[in-house]
């Protein structure tokens, strides 16, 4: 097995001061991840769900370690350099770790198994301002008898044609919630939230992997 570098001494000047403790830690961690699995994969998340992500972590992964955070010292700690890196070959993942939510994968499984099983893994989640509706949602005029009525002055403030009828909240005209491919904004996400529809997917879609056998394969 190639010499370890763990105990490698990076400068932490070429990240921010700020915050120096915590960007220890987190380099620490990684050097000791790759220690202990022989396995690494770099990911990418779409819709980012923190929720989602843990359960990942604690039922169908929690033989492995999932890594999120600040990716320079990550990188630092792995080695961007062939001259810095704590293992043969490992340089070549760590030029991937740059960009909006992405994470590393430590793990024994098999390339193959991940993959596999990030193929096919999926969970729909409630849409976040700024996603794109992924169909019409239009309301009909009358009651709305899922909701209490307590919750029509809340219903009117996210712009609702909403009024009580009776102790029954009830809509005074059709509306419209949301248009296919539009980008939504805050109150359509609350109304689609309360109505309980799921427009956002949750995935994590592997870049590229490593292994302390020395194979490197890029995904996409």
């Amino acid at each position: 097995m190639p010499k370890s570098k763990r105990n490698t001494t990076v400068s932490l000047t070429r990240v921010k001061k700020h915050g120096k403790d915590l960007k220890a830690k987190l380099m620490d961690e990684a050097r000791a991840a790759t220690e202990r699995f022989e396995n690494v994969f770099v990911w990418e998340a779409e819709n980012m769900r923190n929720k989602s992500l843990k359960e990942l972590r604690s039922d169908k992964w929690s033989d492995s370690k999932f890594l999120c955070g600040k990716l320079r010292p990550i990188a630092l700690a792995l080695g961007t350099t062939p001259e810095s890196e704590l293992y043969p070959g490992l340089s070549k993942l760590t030029v991937h770790l740059s960009g909006s939510n992405i994470g590393l994968l430590f793990t024994n499984r098999s390339p193959d198994e991940v993959v596999e099983f990030f193929e096919n893994y999926s969970v729909d989640n409630v849409a976040k301002s700024g996603n794109e509706a992924t169909e019409t949602v239009e309301l009909p005029e009358g009651p709305l008898d899922q909701f209490s009525h307590s919750l029509e002055p809340h219903l009117r403030k996210l712009g609702l044609p909403v009024k009580l009828d009776k102790g029954t909240i009830v809509l005074t005209q059709p509306h419209t919630v949301c248009i296919q491919g539009e980008t939504m904004k805050p109150e359509q996400c609350r109304i689609l939230k309360l109505l309980g529809y799921n427009m956002a997917t949750f995935r994590i879609n592997p870049i590229c992997y490593w292994t302390k056998s020395g194979e490197f394969k890029l995904l996409k």
